[in-house]
């Protein structure tokens, strides 16, 4: 049966494979499903990692701060 999602051969060290299976087990969902969700929340929290790096050469960049009632004062 033809599917749209894209599939992905991955080798598992035997530890990792245990761990996986024991996951899929107590969330009572496929092996490949677990892995899946697994993937998009490391690809999440890479993405997080990144914009907060750029937050942060931001934060060292700016040479004026302010404070939280002076922003809001001249905001409203």
């Amino acid at each position: 049966m033809p599917t749209k999602k894209r599939r992905l051969n991955v080798t598992l060290n035997k530890d990792t494979a245990i761990y996986l299976k024991k996951l899929a087990i107590r969330d009572d969902v496929p092996e490949a499903t677990k892995a899946a969700q697994m993937i998009e929340i490391a690809m999440e929290l890479e993405e997080d990692l990144y914009f907060s790096r750029i937050a942060d050469e931001r934060l060292l960049r700016t040479k004026k701060w302010i404070s939280h009632e002076d922003f809001w004062s001249k905001v409203l």
